[in-house]
């Protein structure tokens, strides 16, 4: 049986201090308070480490865990009820996720407060979304002025073979060793892997700053908890936002093998880099894995042929079992996005050159009308095809590890996919190698379909 701590915990370096109203909401259980917010969110930080991607099986491992903020005259503190042992060391909370946590606080107050509801931001205009990113990511002070383009994006699925795992550490090991930080979804497997590496990399070499960057959002957080090596922690509103925030901060990006959500990210990316405004980017892109992911690139390079064209498949370049031509690739690629970057005098820390148009930062929400009406067809500019692609696999996203795709599927049923067949089969055939090779759900667990392809 699981053992739990009551705890008060207090900030070493951040939000020492609230104001009384944004106690006051932090306390209020209803659905324009954020209390139910922030006590998911701790939980998750608190869960670090965790194996386990069910996050009705997380819930209620803990189900009688709460947490509440409290203004005293020195500051804030935070009081944990009933909370996880393992986020603990001989009664102390590790410092790591002590961090964490008040970086759940930091977000949480300053998305509500500044975002959303002093009405600076109109968040139906492109730029003002954009902006509302860039806010975020300076309030949680990630946005590094005085540094060279050395930050590396990896993107992966949580559920990989051991193999895959140890691959993604050697890449980041590699990484690590040329002085280049990294920055995922910082959750489990191709996740964490890259970071661990890293770490060893910048040992060797005695680079006390690396940086490991973790970008999450509130409805991924609970079934992908932040790894323990993440050191810089940062809470995004929802998944537009979050991949705005990855491609924004990024000088190079990492795909390693993984299932719905990594096929997500990387149409995300696509769309972007195939916008006319975005064909001079420099922007460098490697997929890899071990040797034995030559088939899994296959089918993700044939799908993304089929569906967006040979130009599509020309933005990235796939690398199989040579970690060390990885790291040497995105070496270059941030020397020569160091050079771009300075001739078209735009910020090292933050591309606003990146055109982004409002199909691929608007919310959506994967309900089983949003998912039967989206625009899987060739009648579009192929930009707008990979952005409804997106969203596609977004919503089988939410129905595997999402708490309200989840419940929208057992109530309702699949989510239903329709559009031309040689799109939609194709996908279909790229989701059913996903289950076959346990990319969905970690192992152990059984897949049910959260979704129907419908030609």
């Amino acid at each position: 049986m699981a053992t739990t701590i009551n705890a008060r915990i207090t900030p070493r370096k951040t939000l020492r201090v609230l104001s009384k109203q944004e106690v006051n909401r932090l306390k209020d259980n209803s659905e324009s308070g954020l209390h139910e917010l922030l006590k998911r969110c701790t939980f998750a930080v608190l869960n670090c480490g965790s194996h386990s991607d069910d996050c009705f099986a997380v819930q209620a491992e803990f189900k009688e865990f709460d947490v509440k903020v409290e203004q005293l005259d020195r500051g804030i503190v935070i009081d944990l009820i009933n909370a996880p042992d393992h986020a603990f060391v001989d009664g102390e909370l590790i410092f790591g996720i002590r961090e964490h946590l008040f970086s759940v606080l930091r977000d949480i107050v300053y998305t509500h407060d500044v975002i959303k509801a002093n009405g600076r931001f109109d968040l139906n205009k492109s730029d003002d979304i954009t902006d509302a990113v860039f806010h975020i990511l300076r309030n949680a002070q990630v946005l590094k002025y005085n540094r060279l383009p050395n930050l590396i994006i990896c993107w992966g699925g949580h559920s990989i073979s051991r193999e895959e795992y140890d691959y993604t550490k050697e890449v980041g090991y590699h990484l690590g060793l040329r002085g280049l930080d990294v920055g995922t979804g910082c959750g489990p497997g191709a996740m964490k892997g890259p970071m661990k590496g890293a770490t060893i990399g910048h040992a060797k070499q005695h680079n006390r700053n690396g940086r490991y960057v973790g970008i999450t959002e509130p409805g991924i957080i609970a079934a992908e908890a932040p790894n323990p090596i993440v050191n810089e922690l940062v809470i995004l509103p929802d998944i537009e936002k979050r991949l705005e925030a990855f491609v924004r901060m990024a000088h190079g990006i990492i795909v390693f093998p993984g299932g719905a959500g990594t096929a997500e990210e990387i149409l995300y990316l696509l769309g972007l880099l195939l916008h006319p405004d975005n064909q001079h980017l420099q922007f460098p892109v490697v997929f890899t894995g071990p040797e034995n992911a030559k088939e899994y690139f296959q089918r993700i390079h044939e799908f993304i042929g089929t569906a967006l064209g040979a130009e599509a498949q020309k933005l990235y370049t796939i690398i199989t079992g040579d970690p060390i031509k990885v790291a040497q690739t995105m070496k270059q690629g941030c020397k020569q996005v160091h050079e771009y970057r300075k001739q078209h005098s735009d910020a090292f820390y933050f591309n606003w050159m990146l055109k982004i148009e409002q199909d691929f930062q608007q919310p959506f929400v994967p309900n089983h009308a949003n998912m039967a009406n989206l625009n899987l067809r060739k009648n579009q500019p192929v930009h707008s095809l990979a952005a409804n692609l997106r969203r596609a696999f977004s919503g089988i996203v939410a129905g595997n590890v999402k708490e309200d795709g989840i419940l929208a599927v057992r109530k309702h049923g699949p989510f239903e996919l329709h559009g031309d067949a040689d799109i939609i089969k194709p996908m279909g055939e790229l989701l059913e190698s996903m289950v076959r090779q346990q990319r969905m759900k970690l192992p152990g667990s059984k897949y049910e379909p959260c979704y129907r392809i419908i030609s």
